[in-house]
């Protein structure tokens, strides 16, 4: 039995939804600015992705944008160069948070699951004498996820200042807050995240981390 069919004898109903999301999906295609898109984009009716930021997105084939997720350019770019950048294979998952002033890059076959905060900049609060909803957002750096990473539930991953990227193939586990750099197939953990675990490719086979060993590394 497929997973339509099944959903479909769980709930009646559900198939409403997937006709409303395969109508926002074609309707992004066919009407949104975007820089570019590929074929196979699925995205879910309740994602909040604006059109005026369109076109400082690019989107690569088979990309999943699932329920709720937020996308954001907070501050308009002043070239014409993407500002978000998901590469084919992409999944985004339910409640997930993309935010970009400079540049985020998700890679081929980057998944998240549920609940991940990605963000290039920060709100300011050094000025004590101000509100901080007034003092606006930092200046933030930019974040690349390397192809085939797997991000976890919760996890916030946010960059300071300067280049933070995420090697290909690493795990960022649940709950995790990643402010640095990682090296390539990493497990990291943790807050402040540190790697737990490492492929040795002299020894073909993961190690155990260490503070000392595997440090997450300061951003470029």
């Amino acid at each position: 039995m497929s997973k339509s069919t099944h959903d479909t004898l769980e709930d009646p109903l559900s198939w409403l939804a997937r006709i409303a999301n395969k109508f926002r999906s074609q309707w992004m295609l066919r009407t949104y600015p975007f820089a570019s898109v590929g074929g196979n984009f699925c995205v879910h009716y309740s994602c909040d992705l604006k059109r005026s930021i369109a076109p400082h997105i690019q989107i690569g084939d088979s990309v999943l944008l699932d329920r709720d997720v937020w996308i954001n350019i907070p501050v308009a770019p002043n070239g014409s160069e993407p500002v978000i950048l998901f590469d084919e294979g992409c999944k985004i998952g339910r409640r997930c948070v993309i935010s970009a002033r400079n540049r985020i890059h998700f890679e081929r076959n980057v998944v998240f699951a549920p609940s991940v905060l990605v963000m290039d900049h920060n709100h300011a609060f050094e000025d004590v004498n101000v509100p901080i909803k007034r003092q606006g957002i930092t200046p933030g750096g930019t974040i690349r996820i390397e192809e085939g990473c797997w991000i976890g539930f919760g996890a916030a991953i946010v960059c300071g200042k300067g280049e933070l990227v995420i090697g290909k193939n690493s795990v960022i586990g649940a709950n995790s807050v990643v402010s640095r750099s990682i090296p390539p197939n990493s497990v990291v953990t943790g807050n402040p995240a540190r790697v737990v675990k490492q492929f040795d490719p002299s020894k073909g086979e993961w190690v155990l981390g260490s503070s000392s060993a595997y440090r997450a590394t300061p951003n470029r």
